[in-house]
């Protein structure tokens, strides 16, 4: 795909995004759009890049860790999937944004990863709002405990929550859950005092009920680079 085709995508996801925010009373300029390049080659991050999208996605390691070494930081890396414990050390110097955190003994291992690293590892904390056995994730009663224990990590800094949802024909059928992690949120700021700024919600096919809903970060693959 070209520069400019994906630069039409974007603008179009863009105008969504602003119309959701308009809807909401919100403000585009909060709500970033990560582009999620599963699967897709470095040259199609290259395109993005060239395009005006600056925020990329990945969910493997493996995938992640060779696209960086290819790229460097021609955009900002979001890790988006699930981390394993013993792949952190292999991304931790370079990612901008963990948004999985979904454990204490996740959390403490980026902690000592960063600080091998000299660096203070921006995080989200993930929360299964689905309540599905298959979707990681913290469940919502587990939630404060786990933030207030990694606040306390030196090398974390936790600025959000994140969730992936259930999946519906209907993106109305999502909005409960997407309306829990903001008022999780809310909560939580109020109990501990961090800014927590970022939810990370939304995908392509229901980012608009997302941002009405208050997402600041939305993942988008589909409709930026097409289907996988």
């Amino acid at each position: 795909m070209s520069p400019e085709e994906l630069a039409d995508r974007y603008h179009a996801i863009r105008h969504r995004v602003a119309a959701a925010c308009k809807h909401a009373g919100r403000v585009p300029a909060d709500v970033t759009i990560i582009g999620v390049t599963k699967t897709k080659p470095a040259a199609a991050i290259r395109a993005a890049a060239e395009a005006g999208i600056t925020e990329i996605g990945e969910n493997y390691v493996q995938e992640l860790v060779a696209k960086h070494a290819g790229l460097g930081a021609i955009v900002r890396w979001h890790f988006i999937g699930h981390l394993q414990r013993n792949k952190v050390r292999e991304i931790v110097s370079f990612v901008d944004l963990i948004h999985g955190v979904d454990s204490e003994r996740l959390g403490v291992e980026i902690d000592r990863r960063a600080a091998d690293a000299g660096r203070r590892m921006p995080v989200l904390v993930q929360v299964n709002t689905s309540g599905e056995a298959s979707k990681s994730g913290v469940a919502p009663a587990d939630l404060p405990a786990l933030v207030e224990r990694l606040a306390q990590l030196p090398g974390l800094d936790v600025q959000g929550l994140m969730t992936i949802p259930a999946i519906f024909d209907d993106p109305e059928g999502v909005r409960p859950m997407f309306r829990m992690l903001r008022t999780l949120r809310d909560e939580l700021r109020r109990s501990t005092g961090l800014p927590l700024s970022h939810l990370s919600m939304g995908m392509t096919g229901d980012f608009e009920v997302a941002v009405e809903e208050g997402a600041t970060m939305v993942r988008i693959g589909t409709a930026l680079f097409g289907h996988r």
